[in-house]
């Protein structure tokens, strides 16, 4: 059986809830990734985000992103939780979670997801800074150099 999970929250992602659902005898590899707020974006000094999402398209489209990815990456397993509302510095924003039969395939896997994430779901991102008043971002804005 293939898990295939991805979800929205505006409450803090626990990894060690999230992966558990991906513990397969059948894999050789697990892969996870965690976008954390950082203190800096383009030279500024950042104190908070916020994320923003339209949750019917988001959960839609992060679903077929899964999707893909289980069958370009012959995944086992494939789970991703993106978070909304008001994030301090630290905490986690995106975590994405792959299993796989070997370890290239779990790598490959989990970065199409968040390459695709950042890239495809209607997600917005507002930054506040410490001298200076906020401004929205949207994710598609950032780089997409993904090589799948």
């Amino acid at each position: 059986m293939v898990i295939k999970q991805f979800s929205l929250t505006n409450t803090p992602l626990e990894p060690a809830q999230l992966w558990q659902p991906l513990a397969n005898l059948r894999a050789g590899a697990f892969v996870s990734f965690e976008g954390w707020v950082r203190n800096h974006n383009h030279g500024k000094i950042v104190t908070a985000l916020e994320y923003e999402v339209y949750p019917a398209l988001a959960l839609k489209e992060g679903e077929q992103i899964l999707a893909e990815a289980i069958g370009k990456f012959d995944l086992l397993g494939a789970i991703a939780s993106h978070r909304y509302g008001k994030l301090t510095l630290g905490e986690i924003a995106v975590w994405v979670g792959v299993t796989a039969p070997h370890r290239q395939q779990a790598f490959a896997g989990a970065a199409y997801i968040i390459d695709e994430i950042k890239h495809r779901l209607p997600i917005w991102k507002k930054e506040y800074y410490l001298d200076e008043p906020a401004s929205w971002v949207y994710c598609r804005e950032h780089h997409h150099n993904s090589p799948f």
